[in-house]
């Protein structure tokens, strides 16, 4: 995108506050119509993507038990199991429909929000600090939606998985409530979103001049280590291929980092 500077010349205050009411309009226009689209396919969204995770035919489940075939390792196969919930009050079910599909027409609406954030304050950037906004947007966008992906298909059902078959003794069975189920599903979903943008941030952090390339490499080994205690936490597994298959993603993250950095011997000035 390239705005041009003089676009925010001769504009009052006012006037600045009239454009970000119109772009905040138009990302309300953009959730409701998310809202309605997702209202009108909520046995799809619930049935065959909210709730799949809870049973082993779940396809990170069967991929595990055909690899565990295929390695000879019994362990890797999770077996067949299925999590019922419970609802606990009147309205639950209700505002959990609710939350729900606000939630993932907002998760849905990230792209056009950023892209509206930036058109409203790119006229009052220079030229160099626009240059590269086409890269920042789609990286940001994809990295987003991929480390949602990450935790939609491995962490969460790795996770529901074990903690809700745990049982410290036979007396004491597992009621799952529908909003602790759906809390963890959209908690990490959002982390692991989250998590996925440290290639943007290393990016701009080295344009700022906090971090180099040279900064990121020489804490590679600190870096697998907090990597692997992370994964080890966010899956409470104790098959060391779980923690890995966490771990892996994290780790190329960094050293993707590490790759969009700008080194050290670079002059900011020089570059821009």
């Amino acid at each position: 995108m390239n705005f041009s500077t003089d676009d925010s010349e001769g504009l009052s205050f006012w006037d600045h506050l009239e454009s970000l009411r119109w772009t905040i309009f138009r990302v309300l226009i953009a959730l409701t119509f998310f809202v309605i689209i997702l209202f009108g396919f909520s046995d799809f969204l619930f049935n065959q993507v909210i709730f799949p995770p809870l049973s082993s035919d779940f396809v990170i489940y069967r991929f595990m038990c055909y690899l565990s075939e295929y390695l000879h390792f019994a362990a890797l196969c999770p077996g067949d199991f299925q999590i019922e919930l419970i609802n606990f009050n009147l309205s639950g079910q209700f505002m959990a429909h609710l939350s729900t599909v606000f939630t993932i027409a907002f998760l849905l609406t990230i792209p056009y929000f950023i892209y509206e954030v930036w058109r409203f304050i790119s006229p009052a950037l220079y030229q160099k600090e626009r240059k590269n906004i086409g890269w920042v947007f789609f990286s940001s966008s994809f990295l987003f939606y991929l480390g949602a992906a990450v935790s939609y298909y491995l962490i969460f059902p790795l996770s529901i998985r074990f903690l809700g078959t745990y049982q410290i003794s036979e007396l004491v069975p597992n009621h799952i409530s529908l909003d602790s189920y759906m809390s963890t599903l959209f908690l990490l979903t959002f982390a692991m979103g989250i998590t996925f943008e440290m290639p943007v941030l290393a990016y701009f952090l080295s344009r700022l001049g906090i971090i180099t390339r040279e900064t990121l490499k020489a804490g590679r080994n600190i870096a697998i280590v907090v990597i692997l205690i992370i994964s080890a936490v966010i899956t409470p597994t104790t098959d060391p291929f779980t923690m890995l298959a966490v771990a892996l993603p994290l780790y190329m993250l960094y050293e993707v980092s590490i790759l969009v950095c700008r080194p050290k011997s670079v002059d900011v000035e020089d570059e821009d």
